[in-house]
């Protein structure tokens, strides 16, 4: 987009459909979502000259039409007492927009605040497996009782992607893992008492790999042979120390087989699927995507998107036909945490993904006529005329919608369950 001292600008006479237009104008100043964009009707027209403004800022390269000429362009329309309602239910439907946006800021912060409590829990258990069994064990049940309460009780399932601020390595795999294998296991309609084993296996699923050198784990290049090997043994390793703490059996069986895959290619046992439970199945999958995305000590990792369709596309036959098909399903094509180009030419930030409208997310939109501090959160499935086009990386950012956007380093969810109405 032109900057204010490259652009051309026209009265507001000029102004016609199809023209693409800024206004120089702090967002809560003007009844629009955006500051920018290519004007759709006569009544935005109307709205945009009752702001009284001398000159209207627009882009040649983005517009369909060439704006009016002065002698060739008809009065200004009339302005009947119509228009003043309609003026009204514009200026109403931004209030409501404001409203929106500071009910998923209060949303978002809320579900850090539970997002930090968790960190310190499962900091908490990590600390006592060892030393104190019983009391590991005792608040991983309560953290996962807590989780699936929300979960079965509540209405819409809300994945969050968190903020870089908030956790630490160690543990972000770990919550990630279990927050995703539970939404999963609820879309294909598992059992109480299966969540309840998948939920402890998916929080101590790596426990074993307190034992495995950390000179190892931390090793960004490739592992050889004799080093691959050890780390394999952190999954029999994680059956031992959970054993100990007093997990059922089958959670056990699905501490074990996390890295096993249905095509038989996993470890240790190198099963297949027939040979691996449910619950299994499932932690297979999620972890495998949470590694993709979050390969830890500094690697770069694939974005959301690129995660789930390499799994997809490349490694599918690796995994549970229909849970991958549950999973994508899902998160949606576009996850939290992805960049994404709107189909206005906006990018933006993917916040939040609803499980039962994954297509509609909440977007942070970058807008360079919008401060970060008032930054645009588009709540999608209110907005019938705006769509995700594509995914980005976050290389194909500019320095200032990376600086705007502070994409995550590590994307971190959460699930949030409150049911809650959207502003219409």
């Amino acid at each position: 987009m032109l900057t204010p001292s490259e652009a051309q600008y026209v009265t507001p006479e000029q102004l016609c459909i199809g023209l693409y237009i800024h206004l120089d104008l702090g967002w809560m100043d003007h009844p629009f979502t955006f500051s920018s964009f290519k004007i759709k009707n006569q009544q935005q027209i109307n709205t945009i000259r009752k702001l009284k403004l001398k000159r209207v800022r627009y882009d040649q390269a983005l517009s369909d039409v060439e704006p009016m000429l002065i002698e060739n362009s008809p009065p200004p329309p009339v302005i009947v007492e119509e228009l003043d309602a309609e003026e009204e239910a514009i200026l109403a439907g931004k209030k409501a927009r404001i409203d929106q946006l500071k009910t998923i800021q209060n949303d978002i912060a809320r579900v850090e605040q539970a997002f930090v409590r968790s960190v310190d829990a499962v900091r908490s258990i990590t600390r006592n497996v060892y030393s104190r069994p019983a009391e590991a064990y005792a608040d991983t049940n309560a953290l996962i009782n807590q989780m699936l309460k929300s979960l079965v009780e509540n209405g819409d399932v809300l994945i969050h992607a968190m903020g870089n601020q908030l956790g630490e390595d160690l543990y972000f795999h770990s919550l990630n893992v279990t927050v995703l294998s539970l939404m999963l296991a609820k879309s294909l309609d598992f059992s109480n008492a299966d969540m309840q084993d998948l939920g402890m296996a998916a929080m101590l699923h790596d426990i074993g790999k307190n034992d495995i050198p950390h000179k190892i784990l931390a090793k960004t290049d490739p592992l050889t042979k004799a080093e691959q090997t050890i780390v394999e043994q952190h999954s029999e390793i994680g059956v031992a120390v959970a054993k100990k703490m007093g997990l059922s059996n089958a959670a056990l069986l699905a501490i074990l087989q996390h890295h096993e895959y249905v095509d038989g290619s996993g470890y240790p046992r190198h099963l297949t699927g027939d040979k691996m439970s449910p619950i299994s199945r499932v932690l297979s999958i999620v972890n495998t995507y949470d590694n993709l995305c979050n390969p830890g000590h500094g690697l770069a990792g694939l974005t959301p998107a690129e995660a789930l369709s390499r799994m997809f596309a490349k490694r599918r036959a690796q995994f549970d036909d229909e849970m991958l098909k549950s999973f994508i399903k899902g998160l949606g094509v576009y996850p939290p945490g992805s960049i994404v180009r709107l189909s206005n030419d906006f990018v933006g930030l993917v916040l939040c993904v609803n499980a039962t409208n994954p297509m509609k997310p909440d977007v942070l939109i970058y807008d360079a006529d919008t401060p970060k501090n008032e930054a645009v959160i588009l709540h999608l499935a209110d907005e019938a005329d705006i769509k995700i086009t594509k995914s980005l990386r976050v290389a194909e950012l500019s320095p200032e919608a990376h600086a705007y956007l502070n994409p995550r380093k590590h994307v971190t969810y959460s699930l949030d369950s409150k049911e809650k109405p959207r502003p219409r």
